[in-house]
C-alpha cells in the first residue's frame, strides 16, 4: 500500500509566522496579520495537516485599534499561542499602535479577553512556564524575562541570553522545557532567502545557553528548492510522541530573481531527535503524513452573505467600522469611507489569494456608486477591475504611477466581475488593454492577472508588480470587493483554485 502524504503548504496564501499549541488530541495555530482586521487568525487541527478557521484572536476595536497612519506591514506581528492550567494565551506586538500585548480565552475560539500591556521593547514575544508556574517571556534580540502573564508587569530580567550563529536579525524566539533543558529556537538571516532556524539549550531560561552542534538545523538558502525563505519556526509535540515543527516559507516563481506573490505560508516538517538535540527539515512539498490524519470538511468556495456575520477570513485594512458595511437579505452593502484605495481609511472587504492559479468571481449591483474588485498588495501596489457611471475599468497603481490600462461600457443593473490568475514560467509579451507590449519586452513574472465584466475580457497585466520582491513588505495579496463612492451591493463571491 502506498504511503499516505500530505501536501506544504499546510496553510497556503499570507499565513506567515506560525505558532501552534496541542491541547489533548487538538492543535491551535495562529499568523501573523500585520495592518489588516481582524488580526490574527486562529485555525483548529486534529492533525496537524488540515486547518480550519475558527476565528479571530483580535476581533474587536477594544482589542487592536490600527489608526489610518499605520503603514503597510505594520501592525500585529508574530503571535504566539500557548495554554497553561486551562487557560489559552496570545501574546503578540503591535507594531505602531501600542507594543506588546497579551490576551487570554478559555476556549481558542473566544471570546479573548481586552489586552494586557507589557513594558517589553522589541517584537515577536513568546511564552513559557517553569515547573514552579513562573511565566517566561522570549522576545526578539535575544532576552528573556519572566513577567506576571495576569498585570503584565516585569518581575526579572530582561538577560540578553543568545545572539544566535551570526545571521542577521535574530529573532522568533520560543522556548521550551524537554528532558530538563531548556531549548531555545530561533531564526536569523533575515525572514528573505537566507533565512534559517537555530538552536540552543540552557538548564536555567537565564542561560547561558550553549548553540546546538548543527546549526542551522533547518535553511534552504542557497538551494534550487521551490521552497525558499524557511523559517520562522514552532515546535509542538504530538498525542502519540512524535514531534512537528510548523514555520513559514515561500514558494517563488517566474524568471531570475523570481518574484512571490502568495506572500509567507505555514509550512509543516517531521522532527527528530538525536543526542538531545532536534533535527528537522528539508521542507519538502509532500512529506509523509502523521499517524493523526484527520481531513476537515473543505471550506465552502463561494459565500452567499447569507450569515448574519461576516466569515472570520474575511479581512479589511487597519479597521472595519460598523458604517462601512452591513449584511442583509443575503447580500453584502459596502458603504464609501474614503475616495480612493491609494490611501488609508477606504472600504475594502477582501480574502487571502491562496493559491497561484485562481479564478474570483462575484456578482456586483453598483447602483451609483463606484465599486468593483481589487488585488491588493498595499496602497501603492493594487489592480482594480472598477464599475461606476455606466463604465467598466480596470486601473493599474505601481508605486507612484496610477492609470486607467482599459475601459467599456456596460449596461445598467447587477453585473458578474471576474478575475482570473494564471501561473506562467517564462510568458509571451502581454496585452495591457488594447495594446500590446514592444517588441522584444517579455513578460517574464510569476503570472498573469486577466480582467472580464460581464464575460467581456477587458485587460490581462502581468503579475510581477504585485509581489513582495517589487511592493516589498511581509504580507502576500489580498483580493477583494470595495467601494469609493456611494454605496453598492454584493450577492455572492466565489473563490475557486484552478491548479491542476
Amino acid at each position: 500500500m502506498q504511503a499516505r502524504t500530505y501536501g506544504n503548504p499546510v496553510v497556503p496564501g499570507f499565513h506567515p509566522d506560525p505558532s501552534v499549541c496541542r491541547v489533548g488530541d487538538d492543535y491551535y495555530l495562529v499568523c501573523s496579520s500585520f495592518e489588516y482586521f481582524p488580526g490574527v487568525p486562529i485555525f483548529h487541527s486534529r492533525d496537524l495537516v488540515h486547518w480550519r478557521q475558527i476565528g479571530n484572536v483580535l476581533d474587536r476595536p477594544s482589542q487592536l485599534r490600527l489608526p489610518p497612519d499605520v503603514p503597510a506591514s505594520g501592525g500585529v506581528y508574530a503571535p504566539t499561542i500557548r495554554h497553561h492550567d486551562g487557560t489559552y494565551y496570545m501574546i503578540t506586538t503591535i507594531v505602531g499602535a501600542g507594543g506588546t500585548l497579551l490576551v487570554t480565552a478559555d476556549r481558542p475560539e473566544g471570546p479573548w479577553s481586552d489586552p494586557v500591556w507589557i513594558d517589553l521593547p522589541g517584537i515577536d514575544p513568546d511564552l513559557a512556564w517553569d515547573e514552579d508556574g513562573s511565566c517566561w517571556c522570549a522576545f526578539s534580540g535575544i532576552r528573556v524575562a519572566r513577567i506576571d502573564p495576569v498585570t503584565g508587569k516585569v518581575l526579572e530580567g530582561p538577560y540578553e541570553v543568545w545572539s544566535g550563529t551570526g545571521g542577521k536579525y535574530p529573532e522568533a524566539p520560543h522556548l521550551y522545557r524537554v528532558d530538563g533543558w531548556w531549548y531555545l529556537l530561533l531564526s536569523e538571516g533575515g525572514t528573505e532567502r537566507g533565512h534559517a532556524v537555530s538552536i540552543a539549550r540552557a538548564r536555567s531560561p537565564r542561560g547561558p545557553f550553549e548553540p546546538g552542534p548543527a546549526n542551522p538545523i533547518l535553511t534552504h538558502r542557497g538551494t534550487d528548492r521551490p521552497i525558499q525563505s524557511t523559517g520562522h519556526a514552532d515546535l509542538v509535540q504530538a498525542a502519540d510522541g512524535t514531534w512537528w515543527m510548523t514555520l513559514l516559507g515561500t514558494r517563488p516563481r517566474g524568471h531570475t530573481p523570481e518574484f512571490q506573490v502568495l506572500g509567507r505560508e505555514t509550512f509543516l516538517v517531521p522532527v527528530e531527535w538525536a543526542d538531545g538535540w532536534p533535527v528537522a527539515g528539508p521542507v519538502e512539498e509532500r512529506h509523509p503524513a502523521p499517524a493523526t490524519w484527520q481531513p476537515l470538511p473543505a471550506a465552502p468556495a463561494r459565500d452567499d452573505f447569507d450569515a448574519d456575520r461576516l466569515a472570520p477570513h474575511w479581512i479589511s485594512p487597519r479597521a472595519r467600522p460598523d458604517g462601512s458595511w452591513s449584511l442583509a437579505g443575503g447580500r453584502l452593502t459596502l458603504h464609501a469611507t474614503g475616495p480612493t484605495l491609494d490611501r488609508p481609511a477606504h472600504t475594502f472587504v477582501g480574502r487571502r489569494q491562496q493559491h497561484h492559479d485562481c479564478r474570483v468571481t462575484v456578482r456586483l449591483d453598483p447602483g451609483s456608486a463606484t465599486a468593483g474588485l481589487s488585488v491588493r498588495m498595499d496602497e501603492a501596489h493594487h489592480y482594480d477591475l472598477e464599475v461606476g457611471g455606466g463604465r467598466a475599468r480596470v486601473i493599474a497603481r505601481i508605486g507612484p504611477l496610477r492609470q486607467c490600462v482599459a475601459e467599456r461600457a456596460v449596461p445598467p443593473g447587477p453585473l458578474t466581475l471576474a478575475i482570473d490568475v494564471r501561473t506562467r514560467d517564462v510568458l509571451p509579451p502581454s496585452v495591457i488593454g488594447p495594446a500590446a507590449e514592444p517588441t522584444g519586452v517579455g513578460n517574464w513574472g510569476p503570472d498573469t492577472i486577466a480582467f472580464s465584466a460581464g464575460g467581456a475580457p477587458l485587460a490581462e497585466l502581468d503579475g510581477r508588480y504585485l509581489s513582495t520582491e517589487v511592493a516589498a513588505g511581509f504580507t502576500g495579496r489580498v483580493i477583494g470587493m470595495y467601494v469609493t463612492e456611494g454605496s453598492a451591493s454584493f450577492d455572492w463571491f466565489a473563490y475557486e483554485a484552478t491548479e491542476a
